[in-house]
């Protein structure tokens, strides 16, 4: 198990979000050596990333409605409670990008900007040991 899952202010995933799936799977397997598995989430494909096996990250197709942004990697940070952090992030001058959603089989989430405007994923895992 990929333990930054658990640990509260780790970087625990990583999301790349792309029109052309196939194309990104191929470049990314032949010059970092990633190993893939697909599966079927309720938005289409998802395309897990594998470190020796790990889970490390993934690949998916831009949702609909998002086709004009550039192709991009998305950052997941692991916390103890979403929504608690959320309320941080609000008191300390930043904002939900799109409020916390809950996805069975992963856990709760949501994207957060700082004063900045910098985006961050923040996740709680559901974990199964």
């Amino acid at each position: 198990m990929n333990e930054t899952l658990k640990q509260h202010g780790a970087f625990s995933w990583s999301e790349l979000s792309v029109d052309n799936v196939e194309s990104a799977i191929s470049f990314y397997t032949e010059v970092i050596g990633w190993e893939i598995e697909t599966m079927e989430m309720p938005q289409g494909k998802y395309h897990v990333l594998k470190a020796n096996g790990v889970p490390v990250g993934g690949i998916m197709a831009k949702p609909k409605g998002c086709e004009q942004t550039p192709d991009h990697w998305g950052t997941y940070i692991t916390v103890d409670n979403v929504d608690k952090t959320l309320a941080k992030a609000e008191a300390a001058g930043g904002k939900a990008v799109y409020p916390p959603m809950d996805l069975p089989g992963v856990g709760r989430m949501c994207a957060i900007s700082d004063k900045g405007g910098a985006v961050v994923s923040i996740i709680t895992y559901e974990i199964k040991e």
